[in-house]
């Protein structure tokens, strides 16, 4: 996601327009909202449109306004989402679900800037970003004839694709925390989630992507609020992962780490070498042991792959986030 990030603040800054395309559910607007907020037209409106959630004869009076006496039942006149979004962004979700005519008139708007309200012939000007984003594949609608070639090259100056949430697992410890404070915000009691039911939840395929993760976070704090959830406070779906644990995530992890480590005992690798350790008569300061432990296997590692934190991090069994947290928290440099 790192790389979406970087993508999202180079073009925020320019009034380029930008086509966002992923899966339903994947998180389009929300990288919509953040081009926005980076932009200079932060101070100004964000006006999101569902194109396919208007019926297609309203989407042009949508879009545009309409003055009063213009069609049966306009009483008054209204405000277009073009004259809403004026100095800000406009964006056009679902663009694909756009009828043809009313894509010859959202092309001239993008060509020369400027719109009527319907039933007027007064032109109006334009000063809106626009974003738009689409989960079809439009390439294969202009070759059907369902979606206007020009109209497309138009949109696509810049093209961000938002990964699928099962291309980026190692994010969803971090989702969830987001959709906790959103919760607490809301005066809810958001459920914590158990090492065994993270990595089950990581597993799980999420076929509504980010979305789906977001609305069984809030199902969870309705069910299980304030609770801390094993892998068997999840829906049935969810349960990919057979044993639950009373553990904090943290310190689960990182004892499942650092046992598995000990317990390969390959003599010959430089990584476990130390691992063979006999108890003191007097015994030992476990947690500290294990704090040296952990900073040794880390160093290794990191030197094995290089400093390339991806790759150790594998070789460890943790996520990348997790293990350049623990470097910091230990003072390790890359």
């Amino acid at each position: 996601m790192r790389a979406l990030d970087i993508l999202i603040k180079q073009v925020a800054e320019f009034d380029t327009l930008v086509l966002i395309r992923g899966e339903s559910g994947s998180g389009k607007e929300v990288v919509a909202r953040k081009i926005h907020e980076c932009s200079d037209r932060a101070g100004k409106a964000f006006i999101p449109v569902n194109c396919g959630a208007i019926p297609a004869d309203l989407l042009e009076s949508e879009l545009f306004g309409h003055e009063k006496g213009a069609f049966t039942g306009a009483v008054a006149s209204r405000q277009g989402r073009f004259e809403m979004a004026e100095g800000g962004t406009l964006f056009l979700d679902e663009i694909g679900d756009m009828s043809l005519p009313m894509q010859v008139k959202l092309l001239r708007v993008l060509q020369e800037r400027c719109y009527e309200r319907v039933g007027s012939n007064e032109t109006r000007k334009c000063n809106v970003r626009i974003l738009a984003a689409t989960h079809r594949n439009l390439e294969s609608m202009v070759d059907e004839g369902t979606f206007r070639q020009d109209l497309f090259f138009r949109l696509d100056v810049f093209p961000i694709e938002v990964p699928s949430l099962r291309q980026h697992p190692e994010d969803i410890e971090m989702l969830t925390r987001n959709f906790a404070e959103r919760l607490t915000e809301r005066g809810m009691k958001p459920p914590s989630f158990s090492a065994s039911a993270l990595r089950a939840l990581q597993r799980y395929n999420w076929p509504g992507n980010v979305r789906e993760l977001e609305n069984l976070v809030e199902r969870l704090a309705i069910t299980h609020g304030g609770k801390r959830l094993g892998v068997n406070d999840l829906p049935a779906k969810y349960r990919f992962e057979l044993v639950d644990d009373d553990q904090p995530v943290n310190e689960r992890e990182d004892q499942d780490v650092l046992m598995e480590l000990l317990l390969q005992r390959e003599d010959d690798d430089p990584l476990t070498a130390n691992a063979g350790a006999t108890l003191p008569e007097e015994g030992i300061d476990l947690k500290h042991h294990l704090q040296e432990l952990e900073q040794a296997f880390i160093n290794q590692a990191l030197e094995r792959e290089q400093g390339v934190i991806t790759r150790a991090a594998q070789l460890l069994g943790l996520q990348r986030t997790t293990l350049a947290e623990k470097m910091k928290k230990m003072g390790i440099s890359q």
